[in-house]
Protein backbone atom coordinates (compact mmCIF):
# COMPACT_ATOMS: atom_id res chain seq x y z
CA UNK A 1 0.00 0.00 0.00
CA UNK A 2 1.39 3.69 -0.81
CA UNK A 3 1.35 5.93 1.72
CA UNK A 4 1.86 9.88 0.59
CA UNK A 5 2.97 12.82 3.27
CA UNK A 6 3.05 16.33 2.55
CA UNK A 7 4.31 19.14 5.03
CA UNK A 8 3.11 22.33 4.75
CA UNK A 9 4.69 25.15 5.98
CA UNK A 10 3.77 28.90 6.33
CA UNK A 11 4.71 32.42 7.96
CA UNK A 12 2.11 34.55 10.21
CA UNK A 13 2.47 37.33 12.78
CA UNK A 14 0.67 35.18 15.70
CA UNK A 15 1.31 31.69 14.47
CA UNK A 16 0.07 30.30 18.05
CA UNK A 17 -3.09 31.58 17.28
CA UNK A 18 -3.67 30.61 13.50
CA UNK A 19 -2.43 26.59 14.44
CA UNK A 20 -4.94 26.53 17.38
CA UNK A 21 -7.81 27.89 14.82
CA UNK A 22 -6.98 25.08 12.75
CA UNK A 23 -6.12 22.57 14.80
CA UNK A 24 -9.94 21.53 15.97
CA UNK A 25 -10.71 20.91 11.98
CA UNK A 26 -7.88 18.68 11.41
CA UNK A 27 -8.83 14.95 10.55
CA UNK A 28 -6.80 12.12 12.38
CA UNK A 29 -4.15 12.35 9.74
CA UNK A 30 -3.12 15.59 10.34
CA UNK A 31 -0.96 17.29 12.35
CA UNK A 32 -0.39 20.99 13.07
CA UNK A 33 2.19 22.82 14.83
CA UNK A 34 3.14 26.39 15.75
CA UNK A 35 7.11 27.50 16.28
CA UNK A 36 7.94 31.03 16.18
CA UNK A 37 6.50 32.38 13.30
CA UNK A 38 5.55 29.37 11.60
CA UNK A 39 2.75 27.03 11.11
CA UNK A 40 3.83 23.59 9.87
CA UNK A 41 0.66 20.90 9.31
CA UNK A 42 1.40 17.18 8.49
CA UNK A 43 -0.82 15.61 5.80
CA UNK A 44 -0.85 11.12 5.45
CA UNK A 45 -2.75 9.12 3.63
CA UNK A 46 -3.25 6.14 1.67
CA UNK A 47 -5.43 7.51 -1.47
CA UNK A 48 -3.89 10.68 -3.18
CA UNK A 49 -7.95 11.92 -3.84
CA UNK A 50 -8.01 11.65 0.02
CA UNK A 51 -4.76 13.80 0.34
CA UNK A 52 -5.53 16.16 -2.02
CA UNK A 53 -9.53 16.77 -0.61
CA UNK A 54 -7.44 17.38 3.14
CA UNK A 55 -4.59 19.51 1.57
CA UNK A 56 -7.82 21.69 0.06
CA UNK A 57 -9.76 22.04 3.06
CA UNK A 58 -6.85 23.22 5.00
CA UNK A 59 -5.85 25.72 2.95
CA UNK A 60 -9.62 26.73 3.04
CA UNK A 61 -9.31 26.72 6.56
CA UNK A 62 -5.72 28.54 6.71
CA UNK A 63 -6.84 31.48 4.93
CA UNK A 64 -9.64 32.05 7.30
CA UNK A 65 -7.72 31.27 10.37
CA UNK A 66 -5.02 33.90 8.70
CA UNK A 67 -7.90 36.51 8.27
CA UNK A 68 -9.24 35.82 11.69
CA UNK A 69 -6.34 36.24 13.69
CA UNK A 70 -5.22 39.59 11.79
CA UNK A 71 -9.19 41.18 12.79
CA UNK A 72 -8.93 40.15 16.28
CA UNK A 73 -4.72 40.85 16.37
CA UNK A 74 -5.02 43.99 19.36
CA UNK A 75 -4.46 47.61 17.36
CA UNK A 76 -2.22 50.32 18.74
CA UNK A 77 -3.52 53.83 18.47
CA UNK A 78 -1.07 56.44 18.37
CA UNK A 79 -2.10 60.39 18.67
Amino acid sequence: MMRIEGRITTLHRNAGAVASALTPDNLRTMTTIAEGDRVTTVITGTQCRSVIASVDDYLMNLAIAEDATVVSAPTTITR
